[in-house]
């Protein structure tokens, strides 16, 4: 075990404090400390935050490790500022047994890098058809909390009330994709001016907020807990703010991506832009932004969703829809949320590092920097303005929509349990 002293660092934003890791905890907080052996970070003019936790990543392993694996994956999270993510369900084989989220568990055991906790499938193949084995799962070495079909909309409301009345045994969430099906058959972005002018199969918002608030309703009914995967209408932040005002036990989340791209970047026919659920209205965007300050939405998710090169570079209808967000977010959120005053640096950590890992029932994630508490920390430059570059990403996939854009803040260290994870903006 190591002693490492973060000098002079801005803790949460807030006061310029010495940091002292002994082990896997914070030993002291305070001015002044001494180093005594400890190896010391110069965090001058940097921010001390929570490390980082993400609710909603895909690291596509097993089955489709050519985009991703959960090395990889828990690399590129690192080189992000996370301490913790959650594995989504929807890999080859479907994450719906014991068998397959206790893998995915241990495979983040031998990464190292990043706490992974697996999600397991609300239905049997992501189907929605049969529920999933639930409390198999919740039993199991890998401890399912949160279940999710991401990828696809649990559309059956039966089957969404029993997987609601299931996992209020063990208090366990449900994670809505909301996409009606029928409503979004052959879309392609969303439904408004710009899919009009292009010709290209519109993705009507009502889609989203049919299935929120019959979702809303169902939680209220029978006295459980849904959150809201990707938030990302002004219509659904509605539905959510009403809900919440009834007393419904719903969180919900945004990606950065819906912080601050729009429609009108799809005029380009570039399938980077290509996304679920599709990029929407500058009014949208202005929405998610002011219920994320406002905390109508819960947390920032990346929805970090890799694909190959193939997958992508392809005409817009065959083009596979995800962006990879593991290692721009926090920039992302800084741009969009604390630039613009909408956030302090305090409420990001509450949004992508306290509330995250309080809805996931993360231990030992998003709390308190102070003594006593485990060191998982991570350490941002926010005076750092630089172009994103892919070619230098650690994730395996490329599928950036932030190629060429400069983005504010970087990285400089991660620490998991004590143990730095990445130095100076490099992996350990």
């Amino acid at each position: 075990m190591s002693t490492i002293l973060i000098r002079g660092a801005k803790v949460l934003g807030g006061d310029v404090q010495d940091v002292l890791i002994d082990g896997e905890t914070i030993a002291a907080v305070g001015t002044a400390l001494d180093a005594g052996d400890a190896t010391v970070v110069d965090g001058t003019g940097q921010i001390l935050l929570p490390g980082l936790v993400d609710l909603h990543t895909h690291l596509r392993e097993p089955g489709r490790e050519d985009s991703e694996t959960v090395l990889t994956g828990t690399q590129a999270a690192a080189r992000g500022g996370f301490t913790s993510v959650f594995a989504m369900a929807n890999t080859f084989p479907v994450a719906d047994t014991a068998g397959v989220v206790e893998q995915v568990w241990r495979l983040g055991k031998e990464s190292g890098y990043c706490d992974v906790q697996p999600i397991g499938a609300v239905t049997v193949g992501l189907e929605g058809k049969q529920l999933a084995e639930l409390g198999a799962m919740h039993d199991s070495a890998a401890g399912v909390t949160v279940f999710s079909d991401d990828g696809k909309c649990v559309h059956d409301a039966v089957i969404m009330r029993r997987a609601l009345e299931y996992v209020k045994a063990f208090g366990g969430v449900v994670a809505q994709h909301a996409q009606e099906p029928r409503l979004t058959e052959g879309a392609q972005m969303n439904e408004g001016v710009v899919s009009a002018e292009l010709g290209l199969g519109g993705w009507p918002a009502v889609a989203e907020e049919s299935i929120i608030a019959r979702d809303v309703l169902l939680a209220e009914h029978v006295g459980s807990r849904v959150h809201i995967c990707h938030l990302s209408t002004a219509g659904s932040v509605e539905i959510v703010r009403w809900a919440k005002s009834r007393g419904i036990d719903v969180t919900a989340e945004v990606t950065p991506h819906h912080l601050l791209l729009t429609d009108e970047l799809v005029r380009s026919y570039n399938p980077v832009y290509k996304v679920n659920p599709p990029l929407r209205t500058e009014k949208d965007v202005m929405a998610l932004r002011e219920a994320l300050a406002d905390g109508t939405i819960d947390i920032v998710a990346t929805d970090h969703a890799p694909h190959p090169h193939e997958d992508k570079d392809c005409e817009w209808a065959a083009a596979a829809m995800g962006m990879v967000g593991l290692e721009t977010a926090l920039s992302v959120v800084q741009h969009t949320m604390v630039e613009t005053g909408l956030l302090d640096w305090a409420g990001v950590a509450d949004r992508m590092a306290h509330k995250p890992a309080e809805i996931g029932q993360a231990t030992g994630h998003g709390r308190p920097v102070s003594a006593g508490e485990p060191a998982n920390l991570t350490l941002v430059d926010p005076a750092y303005r630089g172009e994103v570059n892919p070619a230098g990403f650690a994730s395996r996939s490329r599928n950036t929509p932030y190629e060429g854009r400069e983005l504010p803040g970087r990285i400089t260290h991660t620490f998991l349990r004590g143990r730095a994870t990445v130095v100076d903006g490099k992996l350990a």
